[in-house]
């Protein structure tokens, strides 16, 4: 009786140590195979992220200088003090191009515009700026399928203070 006892007790014990180890390989072989694939996510996740904030930091671009050049129609046409006031903006951007555009509309239709000086109004003209920013984005590492740079671009409008 004893003896049964002790067999089994001991049967039963080695089998637990060898579903422990299958068990401890099997956790193991799980990790080594989603490792990379959870590694390959949060770079991913990381570019598109990077991708979001320089995409916000061109509009943002575009905005700033839209509001430099709306202050007078002096500054409306002041082109590179717009083009500064998009670059100090987004200090982040390397190689970030600016355009900007003087557009009249007549004050009875103001969403046709035309190159100013607006001629043939009936009403008095309204002058609006037009800022267009444009930025070329790297990612860290080169996808198989995907292009290796991501333009990204930026448009502004506002009026002028007359």
């Amino acid at each position: 009786m004893i003896r049964k006892t002790m067999r089994n007790f001991l049967i039963s014990r080695r089998t637990r140590l060898v579903t422990k180890s299958v068990e401890t390989g099997q956790t193991l072989l799980e990790v080594a195979l989603l490792t990379p694939l959870l590694l390959l996510l949060l770079v991913g996740i990381f570019e598109v992220g990077r991708f979001a904030y320089y995409s916000i930091e061109v509009s943002n671009a575009a905005r700033a200088a839209v509001q430099y050049g709306a202050q007078s129609l002096a500054d409306a046409k002041d082109t590179p003090k717009i083009s500064l006031a998009a670059t100090n903006d987004s200090p982040d951007l390397s190689g970030l191009t600016v355009n900007s555009t003087v557009l009249c509309a007549c004050s009875e239709s103001p969403s046709s515009y035309v190159p100013c000086p607006a001629l043939g109004c009936t009403g008095h003209p309204v002058v609006f700026i037009q800022v267009d920013t444009n930025a070329t984005i790297t990612p860290f590492f080169h996808y198989p399928g995907f292009p290796t740079t991501f333009p990204v671009n930026g448009h502004a409008m506002m009026r002028v203070a007359q």
